[in-house]
């Protein structure tokens, strides 16, 4: 078991079949074209290996802000459905933990849509505590 960064093409095709259970509404040339537009502003997506084959990814960012200070922020963060329960959501998160020590954060946050309580409870179970609401203004609309 291991953790890679898809810092390429290559690793971030490797990571879409996982990616893709999470963020179903964008094709992968989407996937790809976002991932990179994103890295260049500071995200960085990594996936979990085992034997191989990528079992779960996150993506995640640096932030600083009035509200939290500076936090290790997660953008993304998927197991593949028939891995779950398996603990790589929890090595996942660990990883995370060692990167926000690593880089001074003050916390670690993330955002979760509404319809996925099964990741509600994972994240209480790891320590998250829901603090607020995200709202958003789509303006392509």
């Amino acid at each position: 078991m291991k953790i890679i960064e898809c810092n390429d093409v290559d690793r971030l095709r490797k990571a879409w079949p996982v990616v893709s259970q999470l963020r179903n509404h964008i094709s992968q040339d989407e996937f790809l074209a976002r991932a990179q537009a994103a890295r260049g502003e500071g995200y960085r997506l990594f996936a979990l290996e085992v034997d191989g084959r990528i079992v779960g990814a996150m993506g995640c960012r640096l932030v600083n802000d009035l509200a939290s200070g500076r936090s290790f922020y997660i953008d993304d963060l998927v197991v593949d459905g028939a891995e779950r329960s398996s603990g790589h959501g929890r090595t996942l998160i660990e990883f995370a933990k060692e990167q926000a020590n690593e880089t001074r954060c003050d916390a670690i946050r993330l955002t979760s849509n509404f319809q996925r309580v099964r990741a509600h409870a994972f994240y209480e179970r790891e320590g998250f505590d829901r603090n607020g609401y995200t709202f958003k203004f789509d303006l392509t609309d």
